[in-house]
């Protein structure tokens, strides 16, 4: 489980980089969350596209307790708790971390922020898995096992789209 701890991104794959940049609109704004893997990562896409200041508010899910451990460890000595946590995506969490109702309120509220500012231009998220599905959530209006069946692979591209009153969703886990 890797959620609030820094770990460097591996961008060692520059053709993919290069494609990923390429994708993106040209006259984007970038954003990101301040964790180095999702800031060194938006920094790799940025180009000459004008970059706002990292959001902390776009981190991935704070697992508390069961950040950095393997998930059968955390089922071994908790089997009730991972599998609601995973199962029922709700109002579980994990100790000392953030149920999945949280992250949603979190993320959403950073997202609405940057819709208000920005009105009308694209906003490239470089973000996390965990934030990336909050939002598909939101745009397909489904419930969070549905969003969770979803795969988000790193360098992918997820198109979510608010014309001020809608939510759309192009592609999910788009590898340029």
């Amino acid at each position: 489980m890797v959620g609030w701890s820094d770990l460097p991104a591996d961008l060692s794959d520059r053709a993919a980089v290069t494609r990923l940049h390429d994708h993106l609109p040209a006259t984007a704004l970038v954003v990101s969350s301040d964790l180095s893997r999702a800031a060194d990562t938006a920094s790799a896409i940025q180009g000459n596209r004008q970059r706002l200041p990292h959001r902390p508010a776009l981190r991935e899910i704070n697992f508390g307790t069961w950040e950095l451990r393997a998930f059968k460890e955390i089922e071994a000595e908790d089997p009730e708790l991972a599998f609601a946590y995973w199962d029922n995506p709700g109002d579980v969490r994990p100790p000392n971390g953030e149920s999945w109702n949280e992250v949603r309120g979190r993320v959403n509220a950073a997202v609405d922020q940057l819709i208000a500012q920005h009105s009308g231009r694209d906003i490239v998220v470089v973000a996390h898995f965990g934030v990336i599905l909050t939002q598909v959530q939101r745009a397909l209006n489904v419930d969070a096992q549905e969003a969770f069946s979803h795969r988000i692979d790193n360098l992918s591209v997820t198109d979510i789209t608010h014309n001020g009153k809608h939510w759309s969703v192009g592609r999910i886990n788009h590898l340029p």
